[in-house]
C-alpha cells in the first residue's frame, strides 16, 4: 500500500513536470519580438522584396486580454485610412513602401499598445505573407530618483509586459559590471546601497527575448546623477546668503537646522516649511531672519531655495529636503559665521575674531596689512581668536586688522576692522574750547552744557563790577584833573603829560581817544 502511494506521487510529480516543461518550451505564436519604453518611437520591422501589381498591407493589432484582432492601418498604392487601433503617431515608415519593400509600422507607443501585431501583405487581391510581431513594453523605475542624494539606496526596478515576452533581464554598471538582481515576473530589482560619486554614470539595462526575435537583446540606458558631498559655506554675520535646496520641482519644502558645534544628534529641528498646494508656511520664530526668498526660488511652482541673513549662531547643518509624490530629494550645507568685536581694556583695543561650526575650519589667523609686522594672538576659549593693538596707535600700528578664516575645502572668508591714528594737536598759541563732535553720544554733552551755562552769569557778574569800578574811578579822576586846571577844557587832550604829572588822590589817568566829535565833552559836561 505504502508503494503504490510513493509511486502515484512519482507518477503525478513527472506529469507536473512535464506539463511544465511543454508549456516552457511550446513554441510562441509570433515571428519577432520587439521591446521598447513608454513615450519612445518604436517601429515593427515588416520587409519583403519589391512587388509589382496590385500591392496593399494591413496592419492589425490584438491586445493580451483580448482574443480578436482590431484593424490599425490599411494602405495600398492609391491611399491609405485608419483603423480603429489606430493612434495618432502610427504610420508607415515609407509610403513608397510597393517599390522598396518596406511595409515596417512606426509609433510612439503606450502601455496599452503592448499585444501582438500582424503585418499583412497582399498581392493581387491574395494573401502573400504575414508576419506576427509581438510588442512588450519595458518599465523602468529608479527609487528615489535619476538624481540621488549621496549615501541613499539606489534601487533599479525593470518590469516587461507582458512577461513572456522576455527569459532574463539585467543590470549593468557604469564599469559594465552586472547588479546582483532580485529576480520577479518580467524583470527583477536591483539594490546600490550608500550610493557615492564614483557611482553615477550610465547603468544599462538589458532585456533577452524568448522565442524568435530579429534582435538578441535590447539594452536601455539610464543617466545616473549623485549629488556631490554637502556644500560647505563661510559668511559674515547679517550677510545674506543662499541655502540650496534640491534642484527639482516638488510638491512641499521642509528646512531643518542643527545648531552650531553640537555633540547631540537629536539636536536638528523644523525651521521653515511651506506647502504650495495649500500655499501654507510654517517658520520658526528662532529663524526670524530666514525666508524663502532664494536666487533659484519660485515657491508657487514648486522650486525652493532660501535667503538667510545670519547672526554669529546662526551657522551649524541646515537640511533643506523637497517631497515630490512619495519621494524625498535633500540637500545638506554645513554653514560657519565669522565675525569681529572691539573692546576697550586699560592698555590696548582687544579685536576678537568670533566663529561658529567649527568643525570645517582649519584655520583662523590674524594679520595687518603691514605684512611684515608680525601679531601676538590669544584665546580665551574655542572660536575666540584676540588680537591687541595700544591705545595710542602710531604710524605703524594702525590701519586694516584683517581676521581670516579658512576652511576645509580651500574657501575663505574674511573680517577687516580699521584702527584709526589720533587727530593731530593744535598748537596755535590761543586758547580754545573743543566742543564734542556732534556724533558723541548726547550723555556726555550734558556736562559740558550744564558747566557753561553755569559760568556765564558768573563772568557777567564780574564784568559789571569791573565796570562799574572803572566807571566811578574815571569820574573821579576826569573832575580832580579839571579842577586842578583852571584853562580851558580842550586842554586835557593838549598836554598829557601834565596831567600824568598831577597825581590827584584817588584819581585815575585815562587817556580817552573820542571816536566822534565832541562825545567825550557831552560827558565832561554831564559831571560839571
Amino acid at each position: 500500500m505504502e508503494f503504490r502511494c510513493l509511486l502515484f506521487v512519482l507518477i503525478s510529480s513527472s506529469v507536473v513536470l512535464i506539463t511544465q516543461s511543454d508549456t516552457t518550451t511550446k513554441d510562441p505564436d509570433w515571428s519577432d519580438i520587439v521591446v521598447t519604453m513608454v513615450g519612445r518611437e518604436v517601429t515593427l520591422p515588416c520587409v519583403d522584396w519589391p512587388l509589382t501589381g496590385s500591392v496593399s498591407i494591413n496592419w492589425k493589432m490584438k491586445s493580451p486580454s483580448v482574443d480578436h484582432w482590431k484593424l490599425v492601418l490599411s494602405a495600398n498604392e492609391r491611399q491609405q485610412f485608419s483603423g480603429a487601433a489606430s493612434k495618432a503617431s502610427m504610420r508607415l515608415v515609407d509610403s513608397n513602401f510597393q517599390e522598396t519593400g518596406d511595409f515596417s509600422l512606426l509609433f510612439i507607443p503606450k502601455m496599452e499598445d503592448k499585444g501582438r501585431y500582424s503585418c499583412l501583405i497582399i498581392q493581387q487581391q491574395k494573401k502573400l505573407r504575414e508576419k506576427i510581431i509581438l510588442l512588450a513594453v519595458l518599465t523602468v523605475s529608479i527609487f528615489p530618483s535619476a538624481t540621488l542624494p549621496q549615501h541613499s539606496t539606489l534601487r533599479l526596478m525593470a518590469e516587461v509586459s507582458p512577461a513572456s515576452a522576455i527569459s532574463e533581464v539585467t543590470w549593468l554598471s557604469p564599469g559594465g559590471t552586472p547588479l546582483r538582481l532580485a529576480r520577479r515576473s518580467g524583470g527583477g530589482v536591483a539594490k546600490l546601497p550608500q550610493i557615492r560619486l564614483t557611482d553615477q554614470g550610465v547603468y544599462i539595462c538589458q532585456v533577452y527575448p524568448r522565442g524568435n526575435s530579429s534582435s538578441p537583446m535590447f539594452p536601455f540606458t539610464v543617466d545616473l546623477r549623485v549629488d556631490g558631498d554637502q556644500i560647505s559655506m563661510a559668511s559674515l554675520t547679517q550677510t545674506p546668503l543662499t541655502l540650496a535646496c534640491p534642484p527639482m520641482r516638488g510638491d512641499y519644502v521642509l528646512l531643518y537646522w542643527k545648531p552650531p558645534d553640537s555633540r547631540n544628534i537629536n539636536t536638528t529641528t523644523l525651521v521653515y516649511g511651506y506647502d504650495r498646494w495649500r500655499d501654507r508656511t510654517e517658520q520658526s520664530k528662532t529663524h526670524a531672519q530666514l525666508s524663502l526668498d532664494g536666487p533659484l526660488s519660485t515657491p508657487k511652482e514648486g522650486f525652493f531655495s532660501f535667503l538667510l541673513s545670519p547672526g554669529l549662531n546662526d551657522g551649524g547643518l541646515y537640511m533643506c529636503e523637497v517631497f515630490l509624490n512619495d519621494n524625498v530629494f535633500s540637500q545638506r550645507t554645513l554653514l560657519s559665521i565669522l565675525q569681529v568685536k572691539a573692546r576697550h581694556s586699560p592698555t590696548a583695543l582687544v579685536l576678537t575674531c568670533q566663529y561658529t561650526e567649527r568643525s570645517q575650519v582649519k584655520r583662523v589667523v590674524w594679520s595687518h596689512q603691514n605684512q611684515s609686522r608680525t601679531l601676538k594672538w590669544s584665546s580665551s576659549g574655542p572660536g575666540r581668536l584676540s588680537t591687541e593693538v595700544p591705545l595710542s596707535p602710531t604710524q605703524d600700528t594702525a590701519g586694516n586688522y584683517t581676521c581670516t578664516m579658512l576652511l576645509r575645502n580651500g574657501q575663505a572668508v574674511k573680517a577687516v576692522y580699521t584702527v584709526k591714528l589720533p587727530p593731530k594737536d593744535n598748537t596755535e598759541s590761543t586758547t580754545s574750547i573743543s566742543l564734542p563732535h556732534p556724533e558723541s553720544n548726547s550723555a556726555s554733552l550734558l556736562p559740558f552744557l550744564s558747566a557753561s551755562l553755569l559760568l556765564v552769569p558768573l563772568v557777567a557778574a564780574v564784568a559789571g563790577v569791573l565796570l562799574w569800578r572803572q566807571k566811578d574811578i574815571s569820574r573821579r579822576g576826569i573832575e580832580q584833573s579839571l579842577s586842578h586846571y583852571s584853562g580851558e577844557v580842550e586842554n586835557i587832550y593838549e598836554n598829557p603829560e601834565d596831567i600824568r604829572q598831577t597825581s590827584p588822590q584817588g584819581s585815575v589817568y585815562m587817556d580817552l581817544k573820542p571816536r566822534v566829535e565832541d562825545d567825550v565833552y557831552e560827558k565832561l559836561d554831564r559831571y560839571k
